[in-house]
């Protein structure tokens, strides 16, 4: 019976020690690679500035290596050899010899072989109808009349300079006047009246920027002048700009007789804002 102990804890002791030395044995690989994967990698940032495509070539060699020597050493061991192994140094330790689980997964992004070449599209996804391969400078229109690079804007000095323009749509103006009392197609017409009405509108919109101006440096001219005389000049804000030229659209629509005209189609305006803001319910009745 002694005999028989003896000999069950010589074996015991003879698989522990097997056990240990494919331990040691992995382990040492382990180091070893590891050894070697950090050379590679020193010697990769070495050699990054000079030749890239070499450096990452030995990265995926020596990768390669360390992953066919722990499989080939665990492909010798039974699976009795392997379970002891895993029970006497602990899952998480057997796993990260065996099978390398404490690295972070390798990324599926590819890399240049050459940092100068270019990036390979996939084949797998389809291209875009329209690809742009050489980015095109988009024309850029510029109109020197209105641009900084040709100097300030001066309304006073464009208005001189382009008066001729002036000159063409008022001769144009009055040919649009002879044709119309000549034609008698609708169709015609309507154009013809589109065209007059465009023009006095540009007409209209010419002489109120005049009037504007001449505004403000009637203004200047006063503020110039209380200046000279010792007082403090003041400057009118947007609000009282706006109310003096109400009293001066008010005053020519008196002069012209279009005053009562004007104020019937504001009220009419403004009672169907007031509307739009009422309920639904109360609309119908505001406008019965």
């Amino acid at each position: 019976m002694g005999d028989k102990k003896k000999m069950m804890v010589a074996s015991s002791d003879e698989d522990d020690s097997d056990v240990e030395k494919n331990f040691a044995l992995l382990t040492s690989r382990e180091g070893e690679s590891g050894r070697i994967e950090d050379g590679d990698h020193s010697a990769e940032e070495e050699e990054e500035d000079h030749d890239e495509e070499d450096g990452d070539l030995e990265e995926s060699e020596s990768g390669e290596e360390e992953e066919d020597g722990v499989d080939e050493e665990m492909s010798t061991m039974s699976f009795e050899e392997i379970l002891k192994l895993q029970n006497k140094v602990g899952t998480k330790v057997f796993n990260e010899v065996a099978f390398d689980s404490s690295r972070s997964p390798r990324s599926s992004k590819k890399k240049r072989l050459n940092k100068n070449r270019p990036m390979e599209i996939s084949a797998k996804k389809p291209a875009p109808f329209l690809r742009q391969v050489v980015p095109i400078k988009k024309p850029v229109v510029r109109d020197p009349r209105f641009d900084d690079l040709s100097g300030e804007y001066k309304p006073e000095i464009y208005e001189q300079t382009y008066k001729f323009i002036s000159d063409i749509k008022q001769r144009e103006k009055e040919i649009i006047q002879k044709k119309l009392k000549k034609t008698k197609r609708n169709g015609q017409k309507e154009k013809l009246q589109f065209l007059l009405k465009r023009l006095e509108n540009q007409e209209r919109a010419r002489e109120t920027r005049e009037k504007q101006r001449e505004r403000e440096l009637q203004f200047k001219r006063e503020q110039r002048a209380r200046a000279d005389q010792g007082a403090r000049p003041f400057f009118l804000k947007k609000s009282d700009k706006k109310k003096l030229q109400l009293a001066e659209k008010y005053q020519d629509l008196k002069k012209s007789g279009k005053l009562e005209k004007f104020l019937s189609k504001k009220r009419k305006r403004n009672a169907g804002k007031d509307r739009r803001k009422l309920p639904k319910d109360l609309q119908g009745k505001t406008a019965s």
